[in-house]
C-alpha cells in the first residue's frame, strides 16, 4: 500500500479541482484469465479478468476483427439496465483502442466484478479495464483512462466524486480520454448542465488525466522492476 500512499501525496499536492482520490492497482492477481487487474480509486474497487483472444462461436464470429464482449457484475444481485448501459460504453471504448484486426475470427471477453462502490464507479471500471488489457498484452493503439466529474448545485466542478457528492450533484459526467492527444473516446452524462460547464468539465478531466497516465507508468515500472 506504499504505492497508494505515494500517489495520495502527489495528488494532494495538486489540490484544487484536479484533486483525485488515491489510486492502487495490482495486475496478474488471477491465475485463470489471460490478464487481470484490481483497481482501487479511493474506496471504489473493481476487479477485471480478460480472456482471449480465443476461439469464438460461429454466430459471434467477425471475419475482419476480434469480437469484444464486456460483462459487468454488480456487488450484489444480478446485472440490470444500468450495468447493461455501462457494458456498452466500456465495449465501445475498448473497440476504439484494441487492434482487433490482428486477431480476426476470435473473441476477447472482459469480466468486471464490482467489489465496492464509493462513487465514480464507471471511471474506475474504465481504468481497471485498461490495466487488465495491459496485463494481458493486448495490442492497443493507445492507453485510455476514465475520469468522472460532478457539478454541484453551486456550479462547482468536483473531480472523482464520492457517492455522497454524486447524490448532491445536479450533473455527473464521465469521460474516457486517450493517452496520446487527450481526445474523448466516449462520454456519458447524467443530469443537466450547460455547454460551457461541459467544456469546463472536459478541460479539468484532460488535465487530471496526466495523473492517471503517470500512475499507469509507475505501476507497470514497479511491477517489472521486481521480476
Amino acid at each position: 500500500m506504499a504505492a497508494a500512499q505515494e500517489e495520495e501525496e502527489k495528488m494532494a499536492a495538486a489540490g484544487g479541482e484536479c484533486y483525485l482520490r488515491p489510486f492502487y492497482c495490482e495486475q496478474g492477481l488471477l491465475s485463470r484469465p489471460d490478464g487481470s487487474a484490481a483497481f482501487l480509486q479511493g474506496d471504489t474497487s473493481v476487479l477485471v479478468g480478460l480472456y482471449g483472444p480465443a476461439e469464438v462461436k460461429v454466430s459471434k464470429e467477425l471475419p475482419d476483427r476480434a469480437a469484444l464482449e464486456v460483462l459487468l457484475r454488480p456487488k450484489v444481485g444480478l446485472p440490470g439496465v444500468i450495468e447493461r448501459s455501462r457494458e456498452q460504453l466500456l465495449r465501445r471504448t475498448c473497440e476504439a483502442v484494441v487492434l482487433g484486426v490482428l486477431h480476426p475470427r476470435t473473441a476477447i471477453t472482459l469480466v468486471l466484478q464490482v467489489v465496492s462502490d464509493a462513487g465514480s464507479l464507471l471511471s474506475c471500471c474504465l481504468n481497471a479495464v485498461c490495466m487488465g488489457m495491459l496485463d494481458a498484452g493486448l495490442p492497443l493503439s493507445y492507453l485510455f483512462c476514465g475520469i468522472t466529474c460532478a457539478i454541484d448545485p453551486n456550479g462547482v466542478i468536483v473531480l472523482d466524486p464520492t457517492t455522497q457528492q454524486e447524490q448532491e450533484a445536479r450533473a455527473i459526467l464521465t469521460f474516457a480520454i486517450d493517452s496520446t492527444e487527450k481526445k474523448v473516446l466516449t462520454a456519458t452524462t447524467k443530469g443537466s448542465c450547460s455547454v460551457v460547464e461541459m467544456q469546463q468539465c472536459l478541460a479539468a478531466a484532460q488535465r487530471a488525466s496526466d495523473t492517471i497516465f503517470q500512475f499507469y507508468r509507475d505501476s507497470v515500472r514497479r511491477r517489472y522492476s521486481k521480476s
